[in-house]
């Protein structure tokens, strides 16, 4: 299982390719517009990039619920792969998780989660909807529950190994690997943590700090 679908802007031009990690699940939505402004911003720079679909996610055929992390991290190594040139993965948040087997040559990561912190906030959105709607639901419920059977969470099916994998996952070592965090520190990216938000949105700025970030990051691993 491979990535099925992909955004490529740049594809006329040669060298290395970034590709691009969205965020997991309902994230992915939040920041794909921000995603797709920085790759607009990393091509006026001469860079193409990539930005996959993972299997089971955004207009992937496959469903959720037959996929899981391990199957994430092959799907995108076996995309790497078929590259044929340099790569720099630029991972965002849950992305960070599945970035790991990929034959890079070098890494980029904002704002990486852990698996647990993710699962955990899709549980209290769970918990919140169910009480609304007159339900009784708790999350440690629901991960009992979900040791047996597909679990609901923000219209997403996971699997009871999806979601064993989630409340341990780390993202790895890996190098070399430049990790920026959203802030006002010199070493921090400047910009709006759009995951947290209720609905899709963009941030311009954030875009193009991105991109300059992510092209001196390249320009420092020698890859351009």
């Amino acid at each position: 299982m491979t990535a099925e679908l992909c955004l490529s802007i740049g594809s006329d031009l040669q060298g290395p390719r970034v590709v691009f990690v969205p965020p997991l699940f309902e994230e992915a939505n939040r920041l794909r517009r921000t995603l797709v402004l920085a790759m607009h911003a990393l091509a006026a720079r001469g860079i193409a990039s990539l930005l996959p679909d993972l299997p089971g996610q955004n207009d992937s055929l496959t469903a959720t619920v037959d996929v899981d992390l391990d199957r994430w991290r092959g799907a995108l190594a076996d995309y790497v792969a078929a590259l044929q040139a340099p790569v720099l993965m630029a991972s965002v948040r849950g992305g960070a998780l599945v970035d790991d087997r990929c034959g890079a040559a070098a890494w980029w990561r904002m704002a990486p989660a852990e698996g647990a912190s993710l699962l955990r906030a899709m549980l209290r959105t769970r918990v919140a909807g169910d009480r609304e709607a007159g339900l009784n639901s708790s999350s440690e419920a629901l991960l009992a529950d979900a040791a047996h059977r597909p679990l609901l969470l923000g219209g997403n099916l996971l699997s009871p190994p999806m979601v064993a994998q989630l409340q341990s996952a780390s993202p790895s070592v890996t190098t070399p690997l430049r990790t920026v965090m959203l802030g006002d520190g010199p070493d921090d990216l400047a910009g709006t943590p759009l995951w947290l938000r209720a609905e899709p949105g963009e941030d311009a700025a954030m875009a193009e700090a991105m991109a300059a970030d992510i092209a001196l990051w390249m320009q420092t691993c020698g890859l351009i």
